[in-house]
């Protein structure tokens, strides 16, 4: 036998150990390295206090203008090359012993031998360091022949195989002494061959000396010394040295083996421990069905983990805005599967793991808490795919009016607005509307249900109601009038109205095995069921239940609603042919198993609702008549009978609201079944006459 307490312990175990691999994800992914709390930008007011400098230090160069000085000294840098000047004697010794006929090839001939001794005098160099060294913007090289010798020669001067070629051909059309076609007979590109190579070692030494003698600091700030003030304005000088005070924080917050340092490390990890434990708090005290749910929670984790590595993967590795990652698509997922409340939770705790991430964090928190709050108010139920389009339209809004707003509070002027902010406002929206396709993968790889799947299963126009309506329509008009009942209840009860409409819709499925055993659907008075024994009688009804499940797992309905067709009856009886054995054989003992539904009992509010609407809503057809007073006693002594059996003993529904669900029972049924004037019969037209006379000759004596 299973011990629950040692089940319950392996249990919060197991999700203990969630929220530890969740934290311990979350710090791979925060980008480790030491920074401020404070953001600035050239040409915006300096947010925060009167700033002096702790220590002398130098001010480093901005990247780019380090980039244009290191450009400015390469185009002044000679690389060096290394010429082996016997491939030009080897190449033009071949061309002279080329035996050309006629005059027009020894003229090809002699021209070609010049062109060869230029060209190898100059050099020809391998393509890719010819590219490599005009992208340096090279002006000259240091050419070492094979004296050993450097000598200084223009880049431009250098050859590559094909300029080499293209100037010989030039060459030959622009003399016009020099016939082309004997010049192209005597092959001129096999007598080209790669002549200089770069002298790799030589060539990068020189080029070390070079940058080393770029200074990467331009002038030094002296302890004590004003920096800025708050409101003033970040020019570029100034931007300079607050940048070079964040790289100095950044040198000195590392350890001699190079990784952050201790506290660093200690800090992230207490916030990251912190979030996660108010967050497994919230589960443990106000959701123990989601913490003790291993695919919820897995979920719920999955999704927060999903987002922050977006997150990260924007900081670490892009250029772009945080702003581009959709953030707000957590709250919107979670509140289709689960309540507003986790929704909301789950998000603040996420925007403020993300805020470790980023420059500006006061201003992302705000930014995202106001999207997530229009997030979850927005999308409280997710009906049809124009909701999702609304929300994702009301959170760019509230991104626009929030930043705005900070703007404004900045004293940022319209014309320095950084607009592009906007174009990722919108971008980040608009993925949103990816959800949609989010939402059908996380139902299905995690078995939820979603509010459109619940639509879509509820149209009595899809395939399984319209069968269910051709084949047993009497069923079907009870479930349509059951569904009716039950959602009216549910609304009462702040239940789920669209999981109990459609729960009650298949709830009866299981009667199209065999409809016509059950007299709703049955006509001209016969009934196969009372020529049978009453066991054999109430294992045929019963089997409804067992036949409905079978049916409803091959038509792929979700387990959610299946749990509706499994506890429609719990374990009550079927009190016809109970009720029937026991007065036919009052002496005979009762195996009553044989007239008791095999339950399960009902584990939910909207489960336990269907449960009381079916039976009041069968019974209520069977009323000899319907008086108030009759439906009133109906109603009481039906839910009474299930209270007393204890079939809603596993549900947890209130004494309070049953006594509410009673009450629209019988509000509702009344309405239905109140009575209507009858509409008189059309006279003929003498009858009609008479008796017009008569009624005047009666107010005239009166």
């Amino acid at each position: 036998m299973k011990n629950p307490f040692n089940e319950r312990r392996w249990k919060l175990a197991l999700q203990v150990l969630l929220f530890v691999a969740a934290a311990g994800v979350t710090y791979y992914l925060v980008p480790h390295r030491e920074k401020t709390d404070r953001h600035f930008e050239i040409g915006r007011p300096w947010e925060y206090e009167l700033l002096t400098a702790p220590m002398d230090f130098p001010i480093y160069k901005l990247d780019e203008e380090l980039k244009a000085e290191r450009d400015s000294a390469m185009r002044d840098f000679a690389p060096y090359l290394v010429m082996d000047q016997s491939v030009g004697r080897e190449m033009r010794t071949r061309v002279s012993r080329i035996a050309a006929k006629g005059r027009d090839e020894r003229r090809a001939q002699e021209y070609l031998e010049g062109c060869l001794r230029k060209i190898y005098a100059s050099g020809v160099i391998p393509l890719e360091a010819h590219k490599t060294m005009s992208e340096w913007k090279v002006k000259g090289v240091s050419v070492i022949g094979d004296d050993k010798i450097a000598r200084e020669e223009p880049f431009a001067n250098l050859f590559t195989i094909r300029s080499a070629y293209d100037y010989i051909m030039s060459g030959c059309e622009n003399e016009g002494k020099i016939d082309a076609k004997a010049l192209k007979k005597l092959s001129p590109e096999d007598y080209l061959k790669e002549n200089v190579t770069v002298d790799t070692a030589k060539t990068e030494k020189a080029k070390a000396e070079l940058m080393d003698q770029i200074s990467p600091t331009q002038g030094v700030v002296q302890r004590g010394e004003k920096i800025i003030d708050r409101g003033e304005v970040v020019d570029r000088q100034t931007y300079k040295i607050l940048r070079s005070l964040e790289i100095l924080s950044e040198m000195e917050g590392k350890t001699e083996t190079g990784g952050v340092s201790w506290h660093v490390v200690v800090g992230e990890l207490l916030v990251i421990v912190v979030m996660y434990l108010l967050l497994a708090s919230y589960f443990y005290l106000f959701r123990p069905k989601v913490f003790y749910s291993f695919r919820s929670l897995l979920f719920m984790l999955l999704m927060m983990v999903a987002v922050l590595a977006v997150a990260s993967a924007v900081v670490r590795h892009t250029t772009l805005s945080i702003y581009i990652v959709p953030f707000a698509i957590l709250p919107l997922v979670v509140r289709v599967f689960f309540d507003s409340r986790t929704a909301l939770f789950l998000h603040l705790i996420m925007v403020l793991l993300a805020s470790v991430m980023v420059s500006a964090p006061f201003d992302f928190m705000l930014l995202q808490i106001a999207a997530g709050m229009t997030a979850v108010s927005s999308l409280k139920d997710m009906n049809a795919r124009s909701q999702l389009v609304r929300s994702a339209a009301l959170i760019f809004l509230s991104y626009v009016a929030v930043f705005t707003g900070l703007e404004f509070m900045k004293g940022t002027s319209v014309e320095e607005f950084p607009w592009l902010v906007y174009v990722t406002f919108f971008l980040s929206a608009a993925m949103l509307l990816f959800a949609y396709g989010l939402i059908y993968i996380c139902e299905k790889a995690f078995g939820f249900l979603s509010s459109v799947t619940l639509v879509e299963l509820s149209n009595v126009n899809n395939s399984i109601l319209m069968d269910f309506s051709e084949k047993a329509p009497g069923t079907f008009q009870h479930v349509l009038q059951v569904s009716n009942l039950a959602v009216e209840v549910a609304k009462k009860l702040d239940a789920n109205a669209l999981l109990v409409r459609t729960g009650a819709l298949y709830h009866d499925i299981g009667k199209l095995f065999n409809p016509m055993l059950f007299t709703e659907n049955q006509t001209g008075g016969i009934n196969p069921l009372s020529e049978m024994p009453y066991e054999q009688a109430a294992q045929l009804v019963i089997n409804h239940v067992v036949a409905g499940v079978k049916m409803a797992e091959k038509a792929g309905l979700p387990e959610q609603i299946i749990d509706f067709v499994r506890t429609h009856h719990g374990k009550t009886k079927t009190k016809y042919f109970y009720n029937s054995y026991k007065n036919k054989y009052p002496d005979k003992e009762v195996d009553e198993s044989l007239f008791t539904y095999p339950g399960p009992l009902p584990q939910s509010v909207e489960t336990a609702i269907v449960m009381m609407a079916d039976v009041v809503e069968a019974t209520s057809r069977s009323l000899p008549d319907h008086k108030e007073e009759t439906i009133d006693r109906m109603v009481e002594n039906l839910i009474n009978g299930l209270i007393a059996d204890g079939q809603f003993k596993d549900a947890p529904i209130s004494f309070r609201d049953v006594e509410t669900a009673k009450a629209v029972f019988k509000d509702k049924l009344k309405n239905i079944y109140h009575s209507r004037i009858s509409y008189p019969e059309l006279k003929k037209k003498e009858e009609r006459k008479k008796l017009f006379t008569v009624t005047n000759k009666k107010e005239d004596e009166e």
